[in-house]
């Protein structure tokens, strides 16, 4: 086919109008398979509440999608007409949060559901307290409020833009959502240079997706991932904390680990780990290994702590930055010391981690020597620690 032609039929291909896009496909319960049974009783109840007071309520995002593949979804996400402070009103059981994108939760001992108002892209004449974008077009504050189909049109990927109805346990479907759900297919709404830029963290969502769910992301929505990586250092310390817990400790680190470095991703999150990862056999091994050890754990049912993941993840960059200090003359120790709050510090300025966290990291690292050097009273001692088992496992990862 020649270039004249190909470019023709780029021109000439059917899209999508606006009023198109905007219009749901409308699936019954007979089409979408989504019982009830499946469903949050509580989050049931919020959209009963909601309709009963006379505002459009919805189950969106991910609940909807994960129940519809069959899955039991944890966490319920609720959209409504209702403003914040009308559902603040609504709920005696609720509290509103945040700034840049507010909410509310509406508590029920330990579940939470959460209530976001429809939202729609900001117009010129809104101000800075509806809405703000950076520079780079990253959004720094969304509360301007719409419709559900404009809710839609702000939703990040397709397979996410389904709303579950209460009143008729009808699904509606914004851009084809269901069919990508079908078809195992990622797919951003919208042009994904823009999607990106208005908030990086889409990039990692992509990957986060297609790890958990094993759906294929969609060429045009992968095609600008490597080159927009580096969009990654907009985002703060502690919400790419935040994520990487949703990344590596959902079960699916290995796959998820594999992809962020192929969309190189993982370097911009791990920088240091990165740089061991690509020059270092056994670095690449203990990290792989620590991912497998990982999903194993979740998988049969056990927690993994944050501390003792971020240890395992930033050992080979502790043990290359304490060769360095051992060159220099400094005892083993010592070393290790100084080499540990280096590498801590280093990894602050990607990702934040609590000091809950870094103080048992350091913990487990000066363990692993005394394990090797301890015999008879001085291992019992090492044994009564508190971080003990973490260690441990620690020294049989290695």
């Amino acid at each position: 086919m020649s270039i004249v032609n190909t470019v023709a039929r780029f021109f000439n291909r059917k899209t999508k109008s606006t009023e198109e896009v905007c219009k749901p496909e409308i699936l019954s319960r007979k089409q979408h398979g989504i019982s009830r049974r499946q469903l949050s009783e509580n989050a049931l109840k919020v959209l009963y509440r909601l309709n009963t007071a006379g505002y459009q309520a919805y189950l969106v995002g991910g609940c909807v999608r994960d129940s519809m593949l069959g899955a039991h979804p944890k966490d319920f996400d609720v959209a409504t007409s209702a403003t914040p402070e009308q559902v603040n009103q609504l709920f005696r059981n609720s509290r509103l949060i945040g700034r840049r994108f507010k909410l509310v939760h509406v508590l029920f001992g330990r579940e939470v559901i959460e209530v976001a108002t429809f939202r729609t892209s900001p117009k010129e004449e809104h101000d800075n307290n509806q809405a703000k974008t950076g520079d780079s077009g990253m959004i720094l504050r969304d509360n301007v409020y719409g419709s559900i189909d404009d809710d839609a049109m702000r939703r990040d990927f397709t397979i996410n833009a389904m709303y579950y109805a209460v009143d008729d346990f009808s699904v509606l479907s914004y851009a084809g959502g269901y069919q990508d759900a079908q078809a195992k297919l990622i797919r951003l709404m919208g042009d994904p240079e823009t999607r990106y830029r208005e908030d990086p963290v889409r990039m990692l969502r992509a990957i986060r997706f297609a790890g958990k769910l094993d759906f294929e992301i969609e060429h045009d929505t992968k095609a600008p991932i490597k080159m927009m990586a580096p969009l990654m250092e907009q985002i703060p310390a502690p919400r790419l904390f935040e994520e990487v817990l949703k990344l590596f400790l959902s079960g699916n680190a290995l796959v998820t680990y594999r992809l962020l470095r192929e969309y190189k991703l993982f370097g911009e999150l791990f920088p240091l780990t990165e740089q061991c990862v690509a020059n270092d056999e056994f670095a690449a091994r203990f990290v792989e290994q620590t991912m497998i050890n990982t999903d194993t754990r979740i998988q049969a049912g056990k927690s993994v702590t944050p501390y003792y993941f971020f240890a395992a993840l930033l050992w080979p960059s502790l043990q290359r930055v304490q060769a360095e200090f051992l060159e220099q003359g400094i005892p083993p120790q010592p070393a290790l010391h100084k080499a540990a709050s280096r590498v801590i510090e280093q990894q602050l300025k990607r990702t934040s981690i609590p000091k809950r966290f870094t103080i048992p990291m350091k913990e487990i690292w000066d363990m692993q020597s005394r394990f090797e050097k301890k015999k008879g009273k001085k291992a019992a001692e090492v044994a009564e620690s508190n971080r003990f088992r973490a260690a441990y496992d620690f020294i049989l990862l290695r």
